[in-house]
């Protein structure tokens, strides 16, 4: 019998901080797992894109993990991101995931046709995770088939998450948790601009980075049958979502300097390569931010 896997709540996807020297802050990524588990997350994930994976070392991979699950201490599920172009490379750093004791895996696996994708699944999928959460992602079209989504879903046991960043995402949600019987747990990631579609929708879980207490609030309220305070708060951060979401590089440096700001990252520091973020960004992002830090002042208060 299918199990399902409790991950229901916002999940946040951590930013990786910087010092000075471009080595990662492992105090600064502490501290901001300590906030996130103080608001209330029900997860993490890490690394992922937002954590600028591609410029990280397989060494630093595994250490942030490492430095997760030990901050975590059981009290949430932290996923691996063991996204890769190369099957062999993603198998090696799943086997080290596994080995430092994180069960929970994410699966990015580029798309060239069905039997491909198939094949790169199951073979990591042998190398017995705990669970699978699949990346679904396309920024231009609709993804994975409902088909081989549902293949995977009934034939491999370990698989009971999936991500769904497509476009549109709405009506994916909602064709996936009908042809699952609710079962498979679904996450919304980029689409958190659509949050309160997807969890009228009944999506289990979204993805964001940074306003840890915005987001959690926003989920309690929707949960509790207050959709209308819900809502009120969702509206009030639009602006920073139509901001911040208009490229994956601009997102990355906003909320770097939203942590910056609200003293969890003692920098805003990103790697290169990555687009520029100019003074009139950072005019507009410093107006948003104060709204942010507002918001969850008072969310706290």
């Amino acid at each position: 019998m299918k199990q399902l896997f409790p991950l229901h709540g916002i999940v946040t996807v951590l930013n990786t901080p910087f010092t000075r020297d471009d080595t990662i802050d492992f105090n600064a990524l502490k501290k901001n797992v300590n906030e996130a588990l103080n608001a209330g997350v029900a997860g993490f994930l890490v690394p992922a894109m937002a954590s600028e994976l591609y410029k990280l070392s397989v060494i630093e991979r595994l250490n942030m993990v490492a430095t997760v699950v030990e901050t975590v201490d059981c009290r949430v599920p932290v996923i691996a991101g063991a996204g890769e172009t190369d099957l062999s490379k993603s198998k090696n750093i799943l086997r080290s995931y596994l080995d430092i004791g994180c069960k929970n895996v994410l699966f990015q696996i580029p798309y060239k046709n069905e039997e491909q994708f198939k094949s790169n699944f199951m073979e990591l999928a042998a190398l017995d995770p705990e669970m699978i959460m699949l990346q679904d992602w396309d920024a231009s079209g609709y993804g994975l088939a409902d088909e081989l989504i549902c293949d995977l879903f009934e034939n491999v046991r370990a698989f009971r998450c999936l991500k769904i960043e497509t476009v549109p995402a709405g009506i994916k949600y909602s064709r996936i948790l009908e042809l699952t019987e609710g079962k498979l747990n679904i996450s919304g990631g980029w689409a958190v601009s659509q949050m309160i579609e997807g969890l009228t929708r009944g999506v289990h879980a979204f993805m964001p980075t940074g306003m840890h207490y915005i987001y959690t609030s926003i989920y309690r309220l929707f949960e509790e049958g207050k959709s209308k305070e819900a809502e009120k708060l969702f509206q009030q951060i639009l602006p920073v979502l139509a901001f911040s979401n208009q490229h994956l590089d601009i997102s990355i440096h906003f909320f770097k300097r939203l942590l910056y700001r609200q003293g969890i990252y003692s920098t805003p520091n990103v790697r290169e390569p990555i687009l520029s973020f100019d003074k009139v960004h950072r005019e507009i992002s410093d107006k948003h931010i104060e709204l942010i830090m507002q918001l969850e002042e008072a969310i706290k208060a």
